[in-house]
């Protein structure tokens, strides 16, 4: 069996393994996962779509209503690759800065051009910055949403270094564990391949931020924080 031919068969043992979901109960092996905020833009997602489709991965991407608008093809390849799709609001402005009837107005915006683009509303909001207050968004479109938080978190959008970025998140993470990264830079892509490749070496399944719960016998509720599962 040639090399190309071997490395496709064990791409496909180890994707059929990381999707035999468990709905209750503590999980076997070891599974994390892999999120996106900021996106889409433009190049930088596209390389980190072929490079996540080669390898067998899915992921989270939380989308910014504004960059839809810009690449809504790219909106929805990452749709139709099988990606979960969460917001990360219309403009990627601080909740705290916003009035409540501003938020209610961007989180209305980046629901109705995620769907726009993609065909799908999207299930998971992730706050810009992690910060926000509960009581504001149940009452907006988003507050049947889950609020998905993160465990690991390299900065990789204040650090151009890929060997930096993967060390941070290879010398930390754990089974459980939510990843969060930018699909907006160069070191960052190259970054979250080399976390795929060397993990997925360690026995580590990849999965959307629901599978990771589902695998771990919880289920999501909106307007709940989570962190890592």
């Amino acid at each position: 069996m040639g090399m190309k031919k071997l490395c496709c068969l064990l791409i496909l043992v180890l994707l059929l393994h990381c999707m035999g979901i468990k709905t209750a109960g503590a999980a076997e092996g070891k599974y994390v996962a892999l999120t996106f905020d900021d996106g889409p833009s433009g190049r930088f997602t596209r390389a980190l779509l072929e490079g996540l489709e080669a390898r067998g991965v899915k992921a989270t991407f939380f989308l910014c209503g504004y960059r839809v608008e810009q690449f809504p093809a790219l909106a929805r390849k990452i749709a139709q690759q099988g990606h979960e799709i969460g917001t990360h609001s219309d403009r990627h402005k601080f909740f705290s800065k916003m009035s409540p009837n501003e938020l209610c107005r961007d989180l209305a915006r980046s629901v109705e051009k995620i769907q726009k683009a993609t065909g799908q509303r999207p299930t998971l909001l992730r706050p810009p910055g992690g910060i926000y207050d509960r009581e504001s968004l149940s009452q907006t479109s988003c507050g049947d949403l889950p609020i998905i938080l993160w465990s690991v978190d390299p900065d990789d959008w204040c650090c151009s270094d890929a060997s930096t970025v993967s060390k941070r998140v290879l010398d930390r993470v754990k089974s459980g564990d939510i990843i969060l990264l930018h699909d907006m830079y160069d070191s960052s892509i190259e970054a979250a391949l080399r976390i795929v490749d060397r993990l997925q070496a360690e026995g580590y399944c990849f999965l959307t931020v629901s599978q990771l719960a589902q695998r771990f016998g919880k289920s999501l509720e909106g307007g709940r924080v989570y962190y890592r599962f």
